[in-house]
């Protein structure tokens, strides 16, 4: 891979507390557009792995790079303005805001018309229809005026991650989109997902391997904070070790 289409990538990243690895010289490259999916047991560092490309958490060792960017000691709000932004496994919404309204307060923000909000957007009707734009790429229109605590929790979900687009990343960071979702909400979910735009990246922790396997063109597998292997899909449902010590224990939980 040439580095004009690296996204992202670390060198032996590494996270320790005392004597606990969390994670251990995990070094990955992420392709520009690639959808990529994070997979492993419980503990296998995921999370903590995520936060280290965020800055959530700095790094005991080890490197991460934003294209060529050296990127480690930047704080978390410095990488979202240089395009990489996260959701979490614990929805954090405008609870009562409308949808709509919670849109416009994020792309707001990503302007810097902090006084707009506190005033009136009716002079900003670039940034309603920006906002509404994204809704409807996200096939949430219909849910623009309605409170976001009202919504299924799939399709709260779905706002979350037009919060996160509404930051314009080039690289989306999303822990168990599917988590608490029922099956055919998590699917449309994925579904969505894998429409965005490929000059979005998408790097993903799932559970579900159905949604794995459906929407992910490259896989990681953590076991123990460290990189078991990476392959297509195809590769990975085929090694014999992913088999041992995640995909049996998936099929059985």
């Amino acid at each position: 891979m040439t580095q004009q289409n690296i996204a992202l990538r670390t060198e032996g990243l590494s996270k320790s507390w005392g004597a606990f690895a969390a994670n251990s010289d995990v070094s990955l490259t992420f392709a520009k557009g690639a959808r990529h999916a994070l997979i492993g047991p419980n503990g296998a560092g995921k999370t903590t792995f995520i936060n280290l490309l965020t800055g959530g958490f700095l790094p005991s060792s080890g490197k991460v790079y934003l294209g060529d960017q050296d990127i480690t000691q930047l704080p978390q709000h410095k990488r979202v303005q240089r395009g990489m932004t996260r959701t979490f496994q614990i929805n954090t919404l405008f609870a009562g805001m409308t949808v709509l309204e919670s849109v416009v307060l994020a792309i707001c923000e990503r302007r810097g018309l902090h006084s707009v909000w506190y005033k009136t957007v009716e002079k900003h009707t670039d940034v309603v229809d920006e906002a509404m734009a994204l809704l409807t790429t996200l096939k949430l229109s219909a849910e623009a005026n309605s409170i976001t605590r009202s919504l299924a929790y799939g399709k709260q979900r779905l706002v979350e991650i037009a919060l996160a687009l509404a930051t314009k990343p080039s690289i989306l960071l999303l822990d168990e989109p599917a988590a608490g979702i029922p099956q055919a909400e998590s699917k449309e979910l994925f579904e969505v997902i894998a429409q965005l735009p490929r000059d979005v990246t998408v790097v993903f922790i799932e559970h579900d391997m159905g949604l794995v396997f459906r929407f992910a063109d490259r896989i990681t597998v953590l076991v123990g904070g460290k990189v078991l292997t990476e392959g297509t899909p195809a590769e990975i449902a085929a090694d014999p070790r992913v088999k041992e010590v995640y995909l049996g224990e998936a099929e059985h939980a």
